[in-house]
């Protein structure tokens, strides 16, 4: 029993970072999280009073590139991939973002399912809704190995 529990609790760290291509789409029955960061927290769907959509592409770029909010808007990202890649969409601030990509490239495998993360397949699109609730200058990503580095980010900013 105790070597169980040990192999259980050595498994279940690794298991974070297996997930392989998979589209994750985002769950309609999911409790919206109350979790909050520095760039704001999920929003309600029924309550947003934006939907933005957003292209990402292989000359690792998104249309549009820069986005401004009000401080408590709730906005809908309909991130679409149009290329032949794995792409993301990941809200915050710079900081968490570098050190988020230099995490993927140790483990590109790892899994997103945080409400402030689109991760999708080529040709497929995901939703993301989000309450912006602080001011400052933050930034969207793709955190997949090489495209942060190649300049795939846009910027955000929250006006008070």
């Amino acid at each position: 029993m105790k070597t169980s529990i040990a192999a259980l609790a050595l498994a279940l760290p690794l298991a974070a970072f297996a997930h392989g291509s998979a589209h994750h789409a985002a769950r309609t029955d999911a409790p919206i999280s109350a979790e909050r960061h520095a760039w704001g927290m999920q929003g309600d769907p029924k309550r947003a009073t934006r939907t933005i959509h957003v292209t990402m592409r292989d000359a690792m770029r998104f249309e549009p590139s820069h986005y401004e909010f009000e401080r408590g808007e709730t906005v809908t990202f309909v991130v679409r991939n149009a290329g032949r890649v794995m792409h993301e969409f990941v809200i915050g601030t710079e900081a968490e973002l570098v050190a988020h990509a230099e995490l993927m490239t140790k483990h590109p495998d790892m899994e997103h399912d945080e409400p402030y993360m689109a991760h999708v397949a080529p040709g497929k699109t995901q939703r993301i809704t989000w309450r912006f609730t602080e001011p400052g200058d933050f930034l969207a990503g793709c955190l997949v190995a090489g495209h942060w580095d190649a300049g795939m980010r846009a910027t955000i900013r929250v006006k008070e």
